[in-house]
């Protein structure tokens, strides 16, 4: 038996006793009841949103987890095999003052080689720009557009 069901039914209880609602023990009675029925219903309420708040918390927990899939099918895409180990990195290599910066994921990053024999990594703005200088000898390097255009 529910609480409401229980509540209606101490009401029901009360209205058979017959009890003399003018005297100061039918008063109590009578607003006592009242009061368990107001609860009980309000207990209802709050039941009833409590499950509705359940119901949507799973579909959210749902679309998290079709989020995190997607995601992580994302990282599994790249070559697991490919080995990344120390000798591939140098702690002490010196990247100058400004380090890579690759932006986002589309721009592409220029190499080319000094006179001096220096390797030099420049981005797209640098490119446009049409020269640059050579940190390791200070030769100006001049670049243009005119043999990427026609391809």
């Amino acid at each position: 038996m529910t609480i409401s069901e229980k509540a209606a039914y101490l009401k029901g209880y009360m209205d058979g006793l017959e009890l003399d609602m003018e005297k100061p023990e039918g008063k109590m009675i009578e607003r006592l009841v009242d009061l368990m029925c107001d609860m009980a219903k309000r207990l209802s309420d709050v039941e009833e949103t409590t499950i509705a708040i359940s119901d949507e918390l799973d579909e959210i927990e749902e679309d998290l987890d079709a989020i995190e899939d997607y995601i992580l099918d994302d990282e599994d895409d790249f070559d697991e095999d490919e080995d990344f180990g120390d000798d591939d990195f140098d702690e002490d290599e010196d990247f100058g003052d400004e380090g890579f910066d690759f932006g986002d994921e589309d721009s592409i990053i220029y190499e080319v080689k000094c006179a001096c024999g220096e390797v030099i990594n420049f981005d797209e703005e640098t490119l446009e720009e049409g020269s640059m200088e050579c940190p390791n000898c200070g030769e100006l390097l001049e670049f243009s557009l005119e043999d990427e255009e026609e391809e």
